[in-house]
C-alpha cells in the first residue's frame, strides 16, 4: 500500500489508531497502572500526541521526527542529544521510540527529558496568546 495520501493514507492512519487503541487497552487492564487517575483520558491524549509526531507513518518516532518536534517547540537539539533522549526512553534497546515505550515513559515515575518537553508543550498551549501589535515602550526605570 502506498501511504502517500488519499484513501490509502486514511486507511493506514485508521489501522494505526486501532493498533494504538489495542495497546491502550493493555495498559488499562494492567494492574500496575490501575492506580493512575484518569488513565483512559491520559492514554487518549498520549495516542493523539504519538500520532502527531509519527511522521514516517511506521508506528515509531524516529530521530528525525523527534528533531522536528523539538524544533517546532523552539528547543532544537543536536543529533547526539536526540540519540541520548531516545536511549533514555527505550533503555538503549532501539533507535526509535515505540508507543509502548512512549506510554511507559509518560506514566512512569522517573522524569525523562522527553516527558518534560511534552509537558512544556502542553503548558505553552494553555498560556494566553500575546497581545497583537508592537510591545509597549519601556523606560529606564523598568529595567532590573
Amino acid at each position: 500500500m502506498n501511504p502517500q495520501g488519499g484513501k490509502a493514507f486514511g486507511v493506514l492512519k485508521a489501522q494505526q489508531e486501532d493498533f494504538l487503541d489495542s495497546l491502550n487497552k493493555e495498559f488499562l487492564d494492567d494492574p500496575k497502572y490501575s492506580t493512575d487517575e484518569d488513565l483512559a483520558e491520559k492514554l487518549e491524549m498520549f495516542k493523539k500526541k504519538y500520532l502527531e509526531f509519527d511522521l514516517n507513518a511506521q508506528g515509531d518516532i524516529d530521530i528525525m521526527a523527534l528533531k522536528r518536534m523539538l524544533e517546532k517547540l523552539g528547543a532544537a537539539k543536536t543529533h547526539l542529544e536526540l540519540k541520548k533522549m531516545i536511549t533514555e526512553v527505550t533503555g538503549g534497546m532501539s533507535e526509535t521510540i515505540s508507543y509502548r515505550d512512549f506510554v511507559r515513559m509518560m506514566l512512569g515515575k522517573r522524569s525523562a527529558i522527553f516527558k518534560i518537553i511534552l509537558m512544556y508543550e502542553e503548558k505553552a498551549k494553555e498560556k494566553d496568546e500575546k497581545p497583537p501589535g508592537p510591545p509597549p515602550k519601556k523606560i529606564i526605570s523598568d529595567l532590573p
